[in-house]
């Protein structure tokens, strides 16, 4: 029964290291990347669909996002969605596709960029505590209904917070990787 508590513990915590990584992916680096558009939706006959689902979105190089949508009549939509998105940059409209032309980041964006990620980076560690909260209550639930006793209940516990250091540690160095790579000119 323990067990299955530290199974979950460790899954859980590791969907949260998962959603920072998905995070960071819309944060900017030095190379743009694609995924700064996955939160961006179009109006695709009268449903809000993503962008990655009507178009084909590319980076040729380190400051270009070519979007191609693969009906044409959608360029002007497009356009339009990432105008309202606010990500720092206007589309330009060919007829055919919309390009992204990134400026290189100046020193201030980028350390912008580095405490965007310190705070999602602190928002993983705070869903970590959650799930050790939530693993211990059910720890402390299995004592109070005899299933284990004290000692049982206090080892498990230790062995929690010992899952939850390591995760810890883990949002830690992936912050200071995606920081470095942040930083770096």
């Amino acid at each position: 029964m323990v067990n299955e508590i530290y199974a979950q513990t460790k899954e859980s915590m590791d969907k949260s290291l998962e959603a920072l990584k998905r995070d960071y992916g819309t944060l900017r680096t030095g190379k743009v990347n694609p995924a700064i558009l996955d939160n961006i939706t179009i109006d695709y006959y009268g449903t809000q669909t993503a962008l990655s689902q009507v178009a084909t979105i590319l980076s040729p190089d380190a400051t270009t996002i070519n979007i191609s949508p693969w009906e044409k009549n959608l360029v002007k939509d497009i356009e339009q969605a990432i105008a309202a998105a606010n990500i720092g940059v206007n589309p330009n409209n060919n007829g055919e596709s919309v390009q992204l032309f990134f400026p290189p980041m100046t020193v201030d964006q980028r350390k912008e960029s580095a405490k965007g990620a310190k705070g999602m980076t602190d928002n993983a560690k705070v869903a970590i505590r959650n799930i050790r909260k939530s693993a211990n209550d059910k720890i402390k639930k299995l004592n109070k209904d005899k299933e284990i006793n004290d000692d049982e209940s206090k080892t498990a516990q230790d062995e929690i917070q010992k899952i939850t250091d390591s995760y810890g540690l883990k949002a830690d160095d992936t912050f200071k990787a995606k920081e470095a790579e942040i930083l770096k000119v």
